[in-house]
Order: structure tokens, then C-alpha cells, then sequence
């Protein structure tokens, strides 16, 4: 089995113990087969973790996940659990002192980025969402959607209060904002954390598109379609008028889940600025993308 350089650097350079455990892949590979009695095939593109195709010894296909333990694991296992297949896949074994997932395959599979007509993809972008959303256990691992939010306090500190390449004007108005939504939020609920077209596939079963790879977060219900919004006007703004685009998703959003347009507009936009900053923090590229993303929003019609 070879692994991709960019795999092994990533691993390496994200994880604590990182290149320990690439040392040990192959054997955990070879374990979790024995033990869930699978046989990987294809590996897929890799970045954080190792992800392959599985097929059991009677033919049912299953993705086999493996990464460094962690609590970000542990709390993707929480939340399948917490779905039980309910609007995503299902989880069908998990070893969370081991970072491995055992999980349904999606047939046919294909990622929400092949529809083509944008109103479709955000009509199906809200099923899943509606399919997803549940109460919280009173007792959960989830980080709330306020700790994400706080990270925009790391990029005064690297930049002496500053904020960097990002225009301060813009890092103000998203801060103003993030007060201003979770002072007035609505009751929490278990979120995706991470809902967008890479992570919508689809599927034989459900509404014939089904959700991968939670985070599993805890926030208001609005605050799920930020990053679908963002990687909304990033997919089709090529081909389509971008006021228009954002104007339809939000409506759509705001009919279909009983949302707000104007604190979906907020979300989509503040959201947009802390992914910008996320990307600094990495040392990653992405974050013109993401001030593009916030220019939209700003400028857009209302």
C-alpha cells in the first residue's frame, strides 16, 4: 500500500503522534479486516484520514475510516450514533480508542456538486438538514458553535490586535455579528458542523440523498447553513448571476427549515470570515476564496 506524500505530511504535521501512526496503518488495516471480517479495495482521495472501500466476505459494501485517535473522532462516532441513519449514513462498527469507523457506502454516491441547477441543490442541501436535526442528550461531547466563533479572538492575538490580510472593517462587523446571533439564539440542537455539497451524497434510501462525515456540533439550527452557503456561491458562481445565487439559497433555506432570511444572510457571512481565518491559522491557502464569499454577501441584494 503507498501512501500519498501530501497524506503523510499532513498526518505529520496536524497530529500529535502523527508519524507513529502511519508506522502502524497497515497494521491497523489488517486488523480492523479481521475483526469486522472486511477486505479494503479502493482508497479514496486521503487528506486527515486514511478512507477506503470495504467489502464484506457476502458482498455488502462499507467504507472503512481509520485516523489518529482523537476527540474529534470520538464526537463524529457520538453523533452517527445519535442519527442512528436518520438523514445520513449509517455507522456500523466503530473502535474509538482506535479511530476506526466501519460505515454504510452510499450507492449510487455521487456528491450534491453534480446537480447542476443551483435551486435544486439547496432544495436538497434543506431535506438533509431537516433530516438531521435532533435534540441534544443533556449530557454530550459537543463543542458549541460559540467555541468555533472565538477562534476569530487567536487572529487578534497573532497579529498584535490586528487582523492581518483580512480587512479589519470586515473582522469587526463579523465579531459585532456572532454577539449579537448567539445573544438572541435559539435553543441548540445537534448539527452536522460541516454540511456542503462535498458532504452530501447520493443515496437508494432516505430522501435519495444522505449526509457524511458529521462533526457533530452544537448551535441553532441557522447556523448549519453558513458553510452550505459558502460552498454554494463558491460551486456555481461561474455560471450564475451571484446576487441572484445567494438571494435564492436564502429563500429557499429560510421556506423550507422556518429560518430566518436575515440571520441566515448573518450566519452565511460572519461564518465566512471565520473560515477565512481558519485558513491563515493553518498556513493553508483558501482565504481570498472565503473574503470573495464575504464581498457576496455584503454587497448582495437583501
Amino acid at each position: 500500500m503507498v501512501l500519498s506524500d501530501s497524506f503523510c505530511r499532513t498526518v505529520r504535521a496536524a497530529f500529535v503522534g502523527g508519524g507513529e501512526w502511519l508506522e502502524r496503518l497497515p497494521a491497523l488495516i489488517a486488523d480492523f479486516e479481521r475483526r469486522w471480517g472486511v477486505r479494503i479495495g479502493r482508497i479514496f482521495p486521503l487528506s486527515y484520514n486514511f478512507v477506503a472501500a470495504a467489502t464484506a466476505h457476502d458482498g455488502t459494501e462499507y467504507i472503512l475510516k481509520l485516523g489518529v485517535p482523537r476527540a474529534e473522532l470520538q464526537r463524529e462516532i457520538t453523533a452517527l450514533q445519535l442519527y442512528a441513519g436518520r438523514g445520513i449514513a449509517n455507522l456500523i462498527a466503530s473502535d474509538a480508542a482506535q479511530g476506526a469507523l466501519l460505515l454504510e457506502r452510499l450507492r449510487p454516491g455521487s456528491m450534491l456538486d453534480s446537480v447542476t441547477d443551483p435551486d435544486q441543490a439547496a432544495q436538497i442541501g434543506a431535506r438533509v438538514m431537516a433530516a438531521l436535526w435532533q435534540p441534544l442528550p443533556a449530557v454530550h461531547p459537543f463543542r458549541s458553535v460559540r467555541e468555533w466563533a472565538n477562534g476569530l479572538q487567536r487572529l487578534r492575538v497573532m497579529f498584535d490586535g490586528g487582523t492581518g490580510p483580512l480587512p479589519e472593517a470586515v473582522v469587526d462587523s463579523a465579531e459585532n455579528i456572532f454577539h449579537d446571533l448567539f445573544t438572541s439564539a435559539a435553543d441548540p440542537v445537534l448539527l452536522h458542523g460541516d454540511l456542503h455539497h462535498y458532504n452530501i451524497l447520493s443515496s437508494q434510501r432516505g430522501n435519495g440523498w444522505l449526509a457524511i462525515d458529521p462533526k457533530g456540533m452544537a448551535g441553532e439550527r441557522a447556523y448549519e447553513t453558513g458553510t452550505f452557503i459558502r460552498n454554494h456561491l463558491t460551486l456555481y458562481a461561474k455560471n450564475h448571476n451571484r446576487t441572484t445565487l445567494l438571494d435564492h439559497c436564502i429563500a429557499i433555506f429560510a421556506e423550507q427549515l422556518n429560518l430566518d432570511r436575515q440571520r441566515i444572510r448573518q450566519q452565511a457571512f460572519a461564518q465566512a470570515v471565520l473560515s477565512a481565518w481558519w485558513s491563515i491559522e493553518d498556513g493553508v491557502t483558501g482565504w481570498e476564496t472565503a473574503i470573495e464569499v464575504v464581498e457576496i454577501i455584503e454587497n448582495g441584494g437583501k
